[in-house]
């Protein structure tokens, strides 16, 4: 199986309800279409590098997913394309470094989770010294 990755930016105007139930649409379309979703992520509220329909900033989401082939990625990114809540998308098939990567990221061994770790082992030996 060939494993893909979809970024998407919502418009931050819509409600939260809103903006997950367009996440969990593209989720749905995927799975009637026989992907496995390897995982979603909501990355949440940032800010846009330049304004997109003169808006600052927009909620992202990404979509992790597993097919046996990529016919069905172009009626995808067509309804993507459509869709007036979503304003930016990017779509890109892993080649194995990207999978591991991603892994790793989930495993808290690459990132944000890593330094937390670290910073929480630090403070444990900091608080055992001092006893």
């Amino acid at each position: 199986m060939v494993q893909y990755e979809v970024t998407f930016v919502v418009d931050p105007v819509l409600s939260g309800d809103e903006m997950k139930s367009t996440a969990q649409v593209y989720v749905d379309m995927l799975k009637n279409e026989g992907a496995n979703i390897v995982h979603v992520d909501e990355m949440g509220l940032r800010q846009l590098a330049y304004p997109i329909r003169k808006k600052l900033s927009g909620v992202y989401y990404c979509i992790e997913f597993q097919m046996e082939n990529g016919v069905f990625i172009d009626k995808f990114e067509l309804a993507l394309r459509r869709d007036e809540r979503i304003m930016r998308f990017l779509t890109v098939r892993l080649d194995k470094f990207g999978v591991q990567f991603n892994q790793d990221k989930r495993d808290g061994k690459i990132g944000i989770a890593k330094k937390k770790r670290e910073e929480e082992a630090a403070a444990k030996a900091a608080a055992a010294a001092e006893k």
